[in-house]
This record gives structure tokens, sequence and C-alpha cells, in this order.
């Protein structure tokens, strides 16, 4: 996993208050997210192992951020910058939407980093979520490279062949044009939350997939569409076929968003068994 994190503060509440309301929290919680975090978590607990690529604030919620990655079972390969680590505000609502404030400056990995970049080689899948050009260079080493279109700009900068590029259809920050990047990615995915969303390769085959129903009721939906591409880098190491490995992708956006939190109800190798 190669990107960013930020330390999260969570609330509950009945609604997103609109201007000048005041919002009283039910639940509130803290953990580190992000992009990175949620997706490097999501690997783990279905790989086993997850290297993050990553920054973090000289701060205490920078350590916070590492040792609850750590806790999670998550290795982090983390440089220290000399500020604050982003931070952000989310409201969790009674329809389960999330509503998310950022605080701060987002630390990116750099090739200039004295991380375990050679380690990439040996890698059978890395995600993208946010780093400098040239440290998504040092990503395409890995045997898969999913990328994702909330960094079009890094991207197209980067210049490099993605085996898969997936964002929301429904987010204005996600929207992919087609022939936007030099090289078209093997496989693009765009989502469509509960209803599922369309495929396309660079050969120009294309098609819709399912959604998957959660486990249980809806909770919290902070973190699927991370979770969902992180289960599309693993699916695609594994050599899974186009049907099983959007399926799988999406079991993972459907298990996340049935817990509190992002990794309240992630999907895990034990899973995939029953």
């Amino acid at each position: 996993m190669v990107g960013h994190t930020e330390w999260v503060e969570f609330g509950r509440v009945e609604r997103v208050p609109a201007a000048g309301d005041i919002a009283h929290s039910t639940d509130a919680w803290e953990a580190p997210g992000g992009g990175g975090a949620v997706a490097a978590v999501q690997l783990a607990r279905l790989a086993g192992s997850c290297t993050f690529f990553t920054a973090l604030g000289e701060d205490e919620r920078g350590a916070w951020s590492r040792r609850d990655l750590q806790a999670l079972g998550v290795r982090v390969e983390a440089s220290e910058r000399p500020e604050p680590n982003r931070r952000a505000f989310v409201l969790v609502d009674d329809q389960s939407e999330r509503t998310i404030t950022t605080f701060g400056r987002r630390l990116d990995p750099t090739e200039r980093d004295e991380l375990a970049w050679d380690e990439l080689e040996a890698t059978d899948a890395a995600y993208v979520c946010a780093g400098s050009p040239e440290a998504i260079r040092l990503a395409r080493r890995a045997a898969v490279l999913v990328g994702t279109t909330r960094v079009m700009d890094l991207l197209d900068e980067a210049d490099v062949e993605l085996d898969a590029l997936v964002g929301s259809a429904r987010d204005a920050a996600e929207r992919y044009a087609t022939g936007r990047l030099t090289h078209p990615p093997g496989l693009l995915v765009l989502t469509e939350e509960a209803h599922g969303g369309t495929w396309q390769t660079a050969d120009g085959r294309g098609g819709a997939f399912d959604a998957v129903a959660p486990p249980g009721p809806m909770v919290d939906s902070y973190g699927a569409g991370d979770s969902f591409a992180a289960g599309l880098a693993f699916a695609l190491a594994s050599k899974m076929g186009l049907e099983a490995t959007l399926r799988l992708a999406a079991r993972c956006g459907a298990w996340c968003v049935a817990g509190r939190g992002p990794y309240g109800n992630q999907l895990t190798a034990a899973d995939l068994e029953r």
C-alpha cells in the first residue's frame, strides 16, 4: 500500500447539521483513517500481511497512527515530517452516510524517503492512493499495480501502466474521462454504491456488476470504497477471473459498511472460505 493516512475523530449524529445548527453526537471514537490506512488494513486481513508506505507527522497523532495500524496487523514503513499529522473529523448520520472534513496538509510518501522501496519488486500487488510521481513509479515494481481516480493528476504525471484503476462514478472528485491517461488501465472499475458498478477493459470489453448485500444492517459507510479497492488489488494478485474479482471487491465494500468505523467488520481471509 502506497498512500496517506490521517487521524480521524468520528461522531455519530442523527443528521449532519445545517448552517447554524448544533448536532449532538450519540457515539464518538478515534482511529487512523484515510484511503491508505483503510486499504492497508483490508489487504492485511485478506493476505495476512501488508506493508504501508506512507508519511506521518512528528506529533502524537502520527505516533498514535503508527501504533494503531501496527496493532491492526499492518507493517508501517513511514518517514516522519516535521509538522502536525493530518487529521479529519467524520460525522456518520442515521442513514450511515459519512461526511468528512480534513485539517492540515496531506502527507504523501516520496522517493526521497528512506523506506524499503526495493521490497516492491517482490510484492504481489500494490495499491496507490497518494504519493509523489516517482513513488508511484517505484510502486510499479509490484506484479500488479492498482490506482484510484482520486489522484488522476499524480497518475498522469507518473505515466505508468496500471493493471486497474478504480473510483466512484458518483463522486465528482473521482470521475474518469476516457483517454485521460497515456496508458489506458488494464481494467477500469467505477462503483455506484448499492447499485454495483461498471467495468471496462483496455481492449474495449465492458459491462456491469452487482452489489453484494451487507452481512448485517448498514452501520457506517466510511472506508467502504477503500476496502473495495483493496479487495480488487488482492483479487487481481490472486489471479481470480474478472467476475470473481469484482465480486470479492464488492464483498469487501459490503462487509465494511456493516461495522462501526472502517475496521469494525472488514472482510477477512477466513470469510473467503465461507
